[in-house]
């Protein structure tokens, strides 16, 4: 039997919200994903089946809609009220995690992948200089799966900024280079840009003025702004 078997209100929220992967889908759709592959680069482990399945099964449950895409194939996949109430438990959850866990830079968890998805839609675009700005991250220290994702073009032109794994062929304007835990610390908010630049740990280069605004046009994680107990491990 899947469910609990019980009519308890906990049990019953459970059986839609703790299925394995579910809580990080929702993340991405409250962070503004709608479309399967905009979830799936947020959520870049699960498999394809497995998440048409959850989505489905998220549908079934009153907690999405969807809708085929105006154009070419695919749906497109909204909250419904009752999916916007799932807001604050997700919000609770990532609170606690930043708060408490332990291990949450363990190298294991070092998806550099999902921490540049996670940059490049917190850029602050009324920051960004006139034209196309690109900067480039050379990245080290990862998880052992993401050794092919070294190096990332973040291409910044108000009001869009794109995320590539490929060279586009732009003039680099910025270098960022980065172990990846320290960048990973600096985004979560438990390192300053200027401990990291201080300690070697991340290093930036280019034009000055440009250097000097970049920590500047990133706006850092959602719970960048939950500290740490003193005596968390």
């Amino acid at each position: 039997m899947k469910g609990y078997g019980q009519f308890c209100p906990v049990a019953m929220a459970a059986e839609i919200f703790a299925e394995r992967w579910t809580p990080l889908i929702l993340r991405e759709l409250f962070c503004g994903a709608h479309r399967f592959n905009d979830i799936r680069r947020g959520v870049p482990l699960i498999s394809r089946s497995l998440l048409s399945q959850r989505l489905r099964e998220l549908e079934d449950g009153g907690v999405i809609s969807s809708r085929p895409l105006a154009a070419g194939r695919g749906r497109e996949y909204s909250l419904t009220k009752a999916g916007e109430e799932f807001r604050d438990v997700v919000d609770g959850l990532g609170a606690w995690g930043q708060r408490w866990a332990s291990n949450q830079f363990d190298p294991d968890n070092l998806d550099v992948g999902v921490l540049m998805w996670n940059v490049h839609r917190r850029i602050d675009v009324e920051r960004l200089p006139p034209g196309r700005t690109v900067v480039r991250f050379d990245l080290r220290g990862m998880a052992a799966h993401c050794k092919a994702m070294r190096t990332w073009w973040l291409v910044l032109q108000r009001p869009e900024v794109d995320l590539c794994l490929k060279d586009r062929g732009f003039d680099v304007d910025v270098t960022v280079s980065a172990d990846a835990g320290a960048l990973a610390r600096v985004w979560m908010g438990q390192l300053t840009f200027g401990q990291a630049l201080r300690s070697g740990a991340v290093r930036v280069e280019g034009p000055r003025a440009l250097v000097q605004a970049f920590p500047a046009w990133l706006l850092l994680s959602h719970f960048a702004h939950v500290a740490r107990p003193a005596h968390a491990g």
